[in-house]
Order: C-alpha cells, then structure tokens, then sequence
C-alpha cells in the first residue's frame, strides 16, 4: 500500500517490487565483493531467484484466496521455499494491493519461536464483475478475492427473449455498482443456466430461458463489458458448474479430490464435477448434464424429449405440483417451494411430496455414485433444503442403490454459500490473475 492507503499500479515506476529489490541488492553485493566474473554468477543467481519467487506469486495467492494459508508459516511449508522468498512473495502481493501481511503480535503462530505474519485478503483490493441469468431474472455483483461478495444490484424479475437486451442491462447494474463504490475491477464473469459449448462460449440448451438454442452469449457479454468500460477478459460458464467451483475453493466442497455437485436453482437440475481440484467440463464443455438421467420412466415429460429426468421430477416446480400447489408470479419458484418446505413441511401433503422428490433425487445421485466414485457430494438450492429436512432417507436412498455408497458411505452434504453461482463467475475472471498476478495486473493496470 502506498502513502494515501491506495495499492500502488503495477505500471508505476513508483510501486517497487519487493522480489526486484531483493534480488537486485543481492546481486549488488556479491558484485562489489569479488571479481567480474562472480559478481555474474551472482547476478545470474539473483535473477534465478526472482523468476522463482514471482512463479510462487501465483501459488502463494491461491493459497490466501482459498484459506488454506492463514499465515506466513504455512505459506512458507505449503510452497517448499524459504521463510525469506515466502516473506518476499507476501510482500509482493501486498504491494499489489492483494492481500494484508500483519506482524503484529497475537496472530496464529509458525511451528515455534515468534507468533507468524498474519495473511489476509485486502478488502480494499480489486474486484471482479460477476453476473448470474435464471428463469426468474438476473443478478449482479461485485466479488472480491476469498470468494466475498462486496456488493450486489437488486435482481431483476422478467428476462427478456433477446439476450443482448438482458447480457446489457445486467452488464449495465455491474457497472453502476463499479462506479458506485469505486473499485479497481479486473473482469467480469458470468454464469447461466445452461451448457455452454466450448470453444466458442454458446449457450447450447437455455431450456429455461426464451433464448434461442446456439445463443452466443460469451461473445455478447464481452461486448457488453467492452461497451461498459471495464477492462480485463469477459468469461461465461454454466451456473451448476461454477457454484461447485466456488463450493471447492470456498465452502462445502473444501479439501475434496472428487466433488459431484448437484443442484436444482429456479428450474431444471444441474450437476458439475470437480477432479484433483479443477472443474470437468468434458471435451467441448458439456459434462455433467445429469438433469437429464431418467429416475421415472413413467414420469413427467422432459424439454429434451424424454420422460420422468432428474430436470422435470427434482426441481422446484415439480416439488410445488407434487404438493398441490400452484405457482404464484409474486416471488421465484425457488423461494415457494423453500417456503413452502420451511413453513408446511408438517403437512402431510408437502411431506409427501419432499419424500418423492428425495426418492428421485436419491436415484439419481445412487446413478452417479456408481459411475463417478466421489469423494464427496454436495447439494445445491431447493436439493439443500431437502437434504435438510430429511437427511437419514436420502442418504439411505443412496446407501441402498449404489455398489459404493453401500460400501463406502459417500459424504453428502449440503453447500454452505449464498449466491454460489455469482462466486463461482467471479472465480472465472479471477482465475487469469491467480495464475499470473504481476503479468495480469499489469496488462489492466
């Protein structure tokens, strides 16, 4: 941070880099205390330290983004270097107005000797511009590192059939609130309710939405952002896919190998896998379609053409028709059938219709079990709120029906972050910047 409190520009010839400053007085040194000849292999040494250090920048950011580095100490054993290349590292990304390096006495301590500098993310720091489309509206939100939400526009109720029109008005509320607050903004990432074919970023089946199949909404949302003023890249993803990635790095889905997500938001059900830590998106993006797994074969007709999937018999609609209920225009279908959960569970009716969606989404999760073998399944929207309701049937839904969750009693639990899907387009624009945060930040500085 510099004088006023403001993180300095990477571009400024003021902003001096602390990985720079060591290297180069390292090389200084050696070179005035011997010949020309060690004084290079010094200096040779020096500049290989540097590209070490600023390779660790961006391992050393994701380790504070995601929590798993509270302090200089864990830092320094988590990336294999020395206390004074981890030291060096943390003050680079403080510089960068990234995180907070804090000394003072009392934080969590190393393994022995002194309490370690305590590391955090800079609330003050940049933000990414993220933008979540459902069936009921459009939300926009400013997100910072450590997957925190610093503001929100109010979301929208209708959603236009022409995407331009709704890719520009959310884009639009992005921006009042970038200008609103004031924050530095490094991209912009959003998400939507349906595959999206890479690589040429089209919504491939926005079965929810009156868009037209093919929509090319990734080219669109980058015209948006462009015509808007904001630098940095324009990403698009599915909403599924991109709550399990804020899930992994932020909440229910921490420290998983193997995650299957599986969520029903306002319509239709979704699922995403993440391996070893990165999402699976297949060979063109468009893994994990699991709305579309027949669980009746008697049942519901679905849009894609087939009977009884997880997408017509899991979601809230079907939820709300099961119960005898029927849907009102004053507030999402999401938010009935959770109030309806929440508030008349007891009846005998909607309890009944909460056991036949379980049943079905308990076949379902027993199908992917089977075939994927996770480590851990978390459950998004409404899916969360019945896990909640009734947890033992579910699981032994689950139990009953696979080879491995016989065997193994794969974890199901419910995801823990409000808004995951915003989080999760967030992420998609913060990625470039995990992966190279002095090149990235110095490309929109």
């Amino acid at each position: 941070m510099n004088g006023n409190g403001a993180p300095p520009r990477v571009g400024d010839v003021t902003a001096v880099s602390a990985l720079s400053a060591a290297s180069s007085a390292s090389a200084a040194e050696s070179a005035s205390s011997g010949p020309s000849s060690a004084g290079s292999a010094a200096a040779s040494s020096a500049r290989t330290k540097l590209e070490r250090g600023r390779g660790a920048l961006g391992p050393a950011l994701e380790l504070v983004h995601t929590g798993r580095a509270p302090t200089r100490a864990v830092l320094t054993a988590e990336l294999g270097v020395t206390r004074a290349t981890a030291g060096a590292v943390a003050a680079e990304l403080e510089a960068l107005g990234l995180i907070r390096v804090d000394s003072r006495p009392g934080g969590a301590g190393g393994t022995q000797g002194r309490p370690s500098h305590r590391l955090s993310i800079d609330e003050n720091g940049p933000v990414a511009l993220a933008a979540q489309v459902h069936s009921d509206g459009f939300r926009a939100a400013l997100v910072g590192l450590g997957g925190r939400i610093v503001a929100t526009a109010p979301g929208k109720v209708t959603v236009s059939a022409d995407p331009a029109q709704v890719l520009g008005e959310v884009v639009e509320a992005g921006a009042a609130l970038l200008a609103e607050t004031g924050r530095r903004c490094i991209g912009a990432g959003l998400a939507v309710p349906s595959a999206v074919a890479e690589p040429e970023g089209t919504a491939l089946n926005p079965l929810h939405l009156a868009w037209p199949a093919g929509a090319p909404v990734r080219a669109i949302f980058t015209q948006c952002v462009k015509a808007a003023g904001i630098e940095g890249p324009a990403l698009t993803g599915n909403d599924v896919n991109l709550a399990a990635l804020a899930e992994h790095r932020h909440g229910a889905g921490r420290s998983a190998q193997h995650l299957l997500c599986v969520a029903t938001g306002h319509r239709g059900v979704g699922g995403a896998l993440v391996l070893d830590g990165r999402l699976h998106s297949g060979s063109s993006g468009l893994a994990l379609e699991v709305g579309h797994l027949t669980v009746n074969p008697e049942g519901r007709p679905c849009h894609c053409g087939s009977r009884g999937c997880l997408d017509v018999e899991a979601d809230p609609l079907a939820f709300l028709t099961a119960a005898g209920r029927t849907p009102g225009p004053e507030v999402s279908l999401l938010q009935q059938a959770r109030d309806l959960l929440g508030e008349e569970y007891a009846q005998p009716a909607v309890r009944a219709a909460a056991e036949e969606l379980i049943d079905r989404l308990g076949l379902g999760l027993a199908g992917l079990v089977n075939i994927l073998n996770p480590d851990r399944i978390i459950l998004g929207g409404l899916h969360r709120e019945l896990l909640n309701a009734d947890p033992e049937r579910l699981r032994a839904v689950v139990a009953d029906r696979s080879l491995w969750g016989r065997s193994g009693g794969v974890p199901i639990l419910p995801c823990t972050l409000d808004h995951n899907s915003l989080v999760g387009a967030a992420e998609l624009a913060w990625q470039p910047v995990l992966d190279d945060p002095l090149g990235t930040l110095g490309a929109v500085a």
